[in-house]
């Protein structure tokens, strides 16, 4: 049976902007945003409450009039958890579950609680719980003397140890055996690299502001069938497959976790493994709903994120996808681009829709034209008819532009890619002035 939530904004009226984060969008709009937090976590939204104030009380974040206001809508509405759209403090948060008698969640917990439904691999599982124990830590204090052990006998006089030490103790070495263990996954993600690396395949990274449409384009471009769904963070695991440009070169395409306003700092960290997948990238696909209004908002909140993981000088493609969901996407390209003018002088823009398909062969061409890894170079072969293999090859990884038989020999001029050349090299002809 799903949850009943109530959700809680507030709107600092000095400063005229929500607690949950600064930028474009207006107190509502923030809600609105929470909402559909919650309904991806499963909760009904039974009621929204919005308080304007000119500062957060620090007992309670809303003070006891409005306090009151939403204890009666708990018990009318027989709500089992409260959502509140900002972060807590331990004391808020603790004294406002004594007083409403229900689970009160802010929207870092929210969260949380959404990637530990979503982790489906063992790196990812680890991840969030990493996550969950790093912001639970501080959360512990306030349990108080009764949750002491009393010693008795020689040396055991006084309060003990209490509760909450062997709780943080506890918690502590949790978190050292997750970070052992994320380290092994580092160092085997390393190993995977440096096997890839071998083979000059470029890795081409999808990123971009959650419910954007990232899991619908890896699905279009890859023919995957990775999870697709209108829900926040509806693909948690990133992906990695294989694709094959215009020019016939394959690249590595990986499927990444989606970011949003205020991504908890201790996901950042912990995710920092899987984040690693963007940081090695040689080209980011940067996915905007270009249908939404605060497009521009989300760009700039997503190059925040990239920044933080040392990703924000990547070359990125802006692909504004769901282009067909709007008349023209042309004001939205403009801000967009406007944003990362600084750090993304030549920075492409391709509209696309990738649920019916328009735009994907020019995205795929502005894929190719970006990525300098393993050049596409022009050559000249002469190849015996009777090697099987170089003449597969060619026409595998190959764009053929002409073809003749000579003899027992086949004479090709192709467009290739330039480990493929120098593997063929024997059979080059020279370059005629």
């Amino acid at each position: 049976m799903s949850e009943v939530a109530i959700l809680v904004g507030v709107e600092l009226r000095r400063s005229k902007q929500t607690l949950a984060a600064i930028d474009d969008l207006s107190p509502a709009e923030s809600l609105a945003e929470l909402r559909a937090l919650a309904e991806s976590a499963g909760a009904v939204v039974a009621a929204s409450i919005l308080q304007s104030r000119d500062k957060a009380d620090q007992a309670t974040l809303v003070g006891s009039g409005k306090l009151g206001e939403i204890e009666s809508l708990v018990a009318g509405l027989s709500a089992d958890t409260v959502l509140f759209d900002a972060e807590l403090t331990p004391t808020q948060q603790r004294n406002l579950e004594r007083a409403l008698g229900v689970k009160v969640l802010d929207r870092t917990q929210l969260i949380l609680d959404i990637f530990a439904s979503r982790a489906r691999t063992r790196e990812g599982q680890l991840q969030v719980e990493l996550a969950q124990l790093n912001y639970l830590m501080p959360r512990l204090a306030g349990r108080g003397i009764a949750m002491s052990r009393l010693g008795g006998g020689i040396g055991t006089r006084g309060p003990g140890e209490t509760q909450l030490e062997a709780d943080r103790r506890k918690i502590a070495r949790r978190i050292q055996s997750i970070k052992s263990d994320l380290d092994k996954v580092r160092a085997a993600r390393g190993i995977q690299r440096k096997q890839r690396q071998a083979v000059p395949l470029a890795t081409v990274a999808l990123v971009g502001y959650t419910n954007a449409g990232k899991s619908t384009l890896f699905n279009r471009l890859t023919q995957a069938g990775v999870l697709a769904d209108a829900k926040m963070f509806a693909t948690l695991d990133p992906t990695v497959r294989h694709i094959i440009l215009p020019s016939r070169r394959k690249v590595l395409l990986g499927d990444t976790v989606g970011f949003i306003r205020k991504l908890p700092t201790t996901l950042v960290e912990a995710f920092r493994a899987t984040l690693e997948e963007v940081t090695d990238a040689a080209l980011l696909l940067h996915v905007v709903d270009v249908s939404n209004p605060h497009a521009p908002s989300y760009v700039e909140h997503v190059q925040q994120v990239l920044e933080e993981i040392n990703a924000g000088s990547t070359h990125q493609i802006l692909v504004m996808n769901k282009a067909d969901l709007v008349e023209d996407p042309q004001d939205q390209i403009t801000q967009a681009r406007r944003i990362l003018k600084d750090s993304q002088a030549e920075l492409s823009v391709i509209p696309v829709s990738a649920q019916t398909g328009t735009g994907i062969d020019r995205l795929l061409d502005a894929i190719d034209a970006a990525l300098t890894l393993d050049p596409i170079c022009r050559s000249h072969f002469l190849i015996p008819a009777a090697d099987g293999r170089a003449l597969h090859l060619l026409h595998e990884r190959a764009v053929i532009l002409s073809s003749r038989y000579v003899g027992d020999q086949c004479e090709i001029v192709a467009d290739l890619p330039a480990s493929l050349r120098r593997e063929l090299k024997s059979f080059e002809l020279p370059t005629s002035n």
